[in-house]
């Protein structure tokens, strides 16, 4: 019996955000992947460790995918990824592999997973909480009420996105490009407010688009509410 592959989603930053099911999935596998060259050098991992000591004595499973722009050469990369992960799947053992935030909301997992679906091979997502929501939490704001809108971005790749629509937008990894994102974001009139980094230790809390620095790292993730 080939073993199954885990997307384990360990929350935005704070270990104590990790699900009781993230962490005992953990506990009962031995396998842990993460993507890049180093496991133990992930943000995903340095989180996970925390709340799961245990797993710095697992077999840890570096999947390096670079981000690159070029298209032919990310497949290429998911595919090595897949190709490593099923490897260890075909010796009958389960993989799981940690990512930040949730496994589902833009998670370079999902395009292992399709892959390694594709192959024959069972897997099983397991939800965290998610960057926006755990931003809008140390805010002490509410992301929607009543019949608003939620629209989330990946500001890094959607700069020219007119913010017209009616509800709270949410962008997400906006550091790499903040001054353009500044720029959109004023011309919108919307309440604007950023956490950087956030639940990690050098989290930054920003209230206002005045008080964002054009390099703010690329952990940035910003609320915009209707005035």
């Amino acid at each position: 019996m080939a073993g199954i592959l885990y997307g384990i989603g360990v929350g935005p930053g704070d270990p104590e955000l990790m699900t009781l099911k993230a962490c005992r999935i953990l506990r009962e596998n031995d396998v842990v992947a993460a993507p890049g060259e180093n496991v133990r050098e992930t943000v995903a991992y340095k989180i996970a460790v925390q709340a799961v000591p245990e797993i710095a004595d697992k077999m840890l499973l570096p999947i390096y995918m670079p981000m690159v722009m070029n298209k032919a050469e990310q497949i290429e990369n998911h595919k090595k990824g897949a190709k490593q992960i099923e490897k260890v799947l075909d010796e009958g053992k389960n993989v799981v592999f940690i990512t930040l935030g949730d496994p589902t909301i833009y998670s370079t997992f999902s395009y292992v997973q399709e892959i390694v679906e594709a192959d024959g091979y069972k897997t099983s997502l397991v939800s965290g909480i998610t960057s926006f929501c755990a931003a809008a939490a140390e805010l002490n704001i509410p992301l929607t009420e009543w019949t608003e809108q939620l629209h989330v971005i990946p500001a890094v790749h959607k700069l020219d996105v007119a913010l017209d629509q009616p509800g709270t937008y949410v962008l997400m990894k906006s550091g790499s490009h903040m001054d353009a994102v500044k720029k959109n974001l004023r011309a919108s009139g919307r309440k604007v407010e950023m956490v950087e980094n956030c639940g990690m230790p050098d989290q930054k809390i920003y209230r206002s688009l005045d008080e964002i620095p054009d390099d703010a790292g690329y952990f940035s993730l910003i609320i915009a509410k209707q005035q």
